[in-house]
């Protein structure tokens, strides 16, 4: 049995998804695949150069594609806040794949002065959902909020005392953290929705291991040319590619099987495979754990969720 694929992919006319860090790897083929089965995306991308060749790419791939370029920098809350207006025009929001992000970078900080992975990874991202949250509920059946984790979040879980790790960084903790934080963040949006009733679902996805820009990134940023070469070399040697990292998220987006908090990821040691229920940690479904994080988050991004949101 070869599990779940792209062919499984239910038929997504009418309905309109955003992608965050649309541009390349798992961001890329989930917009295109999104955009092959019929639906309306739009690719969310920081740098518009990159986003605008990501765009004239799909075009060629899926002729006919309905698509549109925004830009959105998840590491300045000014650019999330002008995204979520600037949808406004849409006439529905059916999908929100929360997908970009960075990784074991050298200690950074966004606009907004937060740690660079757990400002963009999570608080960017806390923020962007909350402020299109009214949009998607009023979406109705199908609608999903699907945010992008990684099996690395078993390096640790968020330490409500020191979010930004002013005690002490290491670039791998605090990338495992920011990837617990996702979890937490699915895992209460998930119990607050089964608490209203509402029929818009919270899950999570990971790519396993898969053969991104993500993983010669901080090594570019300290100009190590030579581990970067040698992380590309080892990344295309033992990595599934993109199209394959990319399934979980699919799934997650798209099957007519997904629970609230359900969380997915490739079948073979959580690193490659085709994409079934993943295993997690404990941690990330603990409830005072996900309120703390959810509390802290409203107070750092200024967005507050109105609970039960008002549509």
């Amino acid at each position: 049995m070869n599990g779940w694929t792209l062919n499984d992919i239910p038929d997504q006319k009418g309905r309109t998804a955003v992608v965050t860090g649309a541009n390349s790897g798992i961001g890329f083929v989930t917009s295109r695949e999104l955009a092959r089965r019929g639906a309306r995306v739009v690719l969310a991308c920081r740098d518009e150069t990159r986003g605008r060749a990501a765009e004239e790419l799909l075009r060629h791939q899926v002729p006919g594609a309905d698509v549109c370029l925004a830009r959105l920098d998840l590491a300045d809350l000014s650019s999330v806040r002008s995204f979520a207006d600037g949808l406004a025009g849409e006439e529905r929001l059916d999908l929100l794949v929360n997908n970009a992000g960075v990784m074991a970078l050298p200690r950074r900080r966004t606009v907004d002065g937060f740690e660079m992975q757990f400002g963009t990874n999570h608080l960017g991202h806390f923020a962007l959902t909350g402020l299109l949250l009214p949009r998607l509920r009023e979406a109705g059946d199908g609608a999903r909020v699907i945010t992008v984790s990684s099996g690395f979040h078993f390096l640790g879980s968020v330490d409500p005392r020191d979010v930004q790790m002013d005690r002490g960084y290491r670039r791998w903790i605090a990338y495992g953290r920011s990837k617990s934080a996702n979890l937490l963040f699915v895992h209460e949006l998930a119990r607050r929705l089964a608490a209203d009733g509402s029929p818009l679902v919270a899950a999570a996805a990971h790519p396993g291991f898969a053969a991104t820009n993500l993983q010669t990134a901080g090594v570019r940023m300290e100009g190590r040319a030579r581990t970067e070469r040698l992380v590309a070399l080892a990344t295309r040697a033992v990595a599934q590619s993109a199209e394959d990292g990319a399934l979980p998220i699919l799934r997650a987006a798209t099957a007519p099987d997904v629970r609230q908090d359900d969380f997915f990821g490739p079948r073979v040691l959580m690193w490659r495979g085709a994409p079934v229920r993943s295993v997690r940690a404990g941690w990330t479904r603990d409830d005072r754990a996900g309120a703390g994080l959810w509390t802290l988050s409203e107070r750092l991004t200024g967005v507050t969720y109105a609970w039960p949101p008002r549509v």
